[in-house]
């Protein structure tokens, strides 16, 4: 049987999950692969910290480079978290011809690129399958199962923290704060929650399966990306009347540009934002803090990816996915695996969001007189929007009440553009709010 020895970088929540999985499944990976596995030197922030298990103290330091640069180190597990450190890691690692394995969603999303280009220039890999909807094994089914595939859409329900919120809200009637405060406590959502509940690190993730779907590395600064803060239980409850679910949805689409010169030519668009889900789409379903993938392929066509998107046990799954590869590369002298990037797509095929066509809820405060929706009518009419529907709450009555509108096809610009008229109507109370509807059709 081969050894491989393994550098371990971070005893956090996921280097412990990985150290505890090991020391339990060891021995079975290893009769599957013909490989035994041995985490000889471990790096952590510090050696005075309690820590979920506790490392043989014969092999842990708080000086990365020492486990980085150690010869009998073969395989780099980076599971620091952050991007200053963990990028010096892993480009130390990889300069040095060493293979990475990461969980590290917001290194890849801002440095994936140089990273990948380090890996190919000093002959080995950089394994990342951790790094996206913790468990879910959604990298290589979109690198190598579907590689015969044109990814046709990506919806992902990426962020944990964000669905425990809408689920809560949904079953219970609760307010976006008091769940939030729960979710805090509990552990689902961190103290300063912005990375969650404004979407950026669905974002993270989302430009991640993105990248792989299309050929280019995606820059953060390109997706369109929308928290959930403005979701009210009112939203919920309507939504849910008229069909739906609203989800924080990653959103990778193959379309046509509708305007302009470029009319009629491919385009892609990459987005977060929460969206009404029709009842009857299986990701309407998933809840609480789980995660799930839809992803359609020109041949395949829909296929489902759903687990635990995070945690120690679920993320240390994927690290030890990408260690089986990493060790059997490394053993038999493999230096090439399905590469991350496939120049079929460029960036220029990127649509910006304000020429993207959707379907749209709209909510509006209004005063309740006589004549409201003359005048908001007449402001759509003109930009030639139609209205499906629209719903006025039984049980609001009284000086000013919620007033739902449900529109037809238009561009986020025009949409924007007419929200700010409408916005300024005498009667309109209060900014208007607007949700993408995505049909699934």
């Amino acid at each position: 049987m081969h050894s491989v020895n393994l550098g371990l970088i971070g005893g956090g929540t996921v280097g412990s999950g990985v150290w505890t999985t090991l020391q339990r499944n060891g021995p079975l990976l290893g009769a599957r692969l013909g490989v035994e596995f041995q985490i000889s030197r471990v790096a952590v922030k510090s050696l005075e910290k309690a820590r979920l298990v506790e490392f043989p103290e014969s092999i842990v330091t708080d000086n990365w480079r020492s486990v980085v640069e150690d010869p009998a180190v073969q395989v780099v597990l980076e599971l620091v978290g952050g991007k200053t450190v963990a990028r010096e890691i892993a480009i130390r690692a990889l300069e040095l011809g060493k293979p990475v394995v990461t969980a590290n969603k917001a290194l890849l999303s801002a440095f994936g690129e140089e990273l990948f280009a380090t890996a190919a220039r000093h002959g080995t890999n950089l394994y990342y399958e951790a790094s996206v909807a913790g468990g879910i094994p959604i990298i290589k089914v979109i690198r190598e199962s579907m590689v015969g595939n044109r990814i046709l859409q990506i919806a992902g329900i990426v962020n944990g923290t964000c669905n425990y919120i809408l689920t809560r809200m949904k079953l219970e009637g609760a307010e976006f704060s008091t769940v939030l405060r729960d979710a805090q406590r509990l552990g689902y959502a961190e103290a300063e929650p912005s990375l969650d509940i404004d979407g950026h690190d669905a974002a993270h993730k989302t430009g991640i399966l993105a990248s792989l779907a299309h050929g280019f590395w995606v820059r953060p600064e390109t997706i369109h990306t929308e928290g959930i803060r403005e979701v009210t239980p009112l939203d919920i409850q309507f939504a849910d009347r008229l069909g739906y679910t609203i989800k924080l949805l990653g959103m990778v689409k193959e379309l046509t540009w509708q305007t302009g010169e470029n009319r009629g030519q491919r385009a892609i668009q990459i987005a977060v934002y929460p969206a009404l889900v029709p009842n009857r789409h299986v990701l309407a379903s998933v809840n609480h803090a789980f995660n799930a993938i839809a992803v359609s392929g020109d041949v395949v066509g829909e296929t489902l990816y759903y687990g635990r998107g995070a945690g120690a046990e679920p993320t240390a799954s994927s690290v030890l996915s990408d260690l089986a590869d990493a060790a059997l590369d490394l053993v038999h002298g493999c230096r090439r695996r399905v590469p991350p990037f496939v120049p079929h797509a460029r960036e220029a095929n990127l649509i910006p969001m304000a020429e993207v066509v959707s379907r749209y809820y709209v909510r509006l405060l209004v005063l309740d007189r006589p004549g409201v929706f003359a005048g908001v009518a007449n402001i759509l009419a003109r930009a030639h929007i139609g209205i499906s529907s629209i719903i006025q709450p039984e049980g609001h009555a009284g000086e000013v009440v919620p007033v739902i509108l449900m529109i037809h096809d238009a561009t986020n610009a025009v949409m924007q553009k007419v929200l700010i008229e409408i916005e300024q109507l005498p009667m309109i109370k209060s900014k208007p709010v607007m949700f993408r509807v995505e049909p699934f059709e």
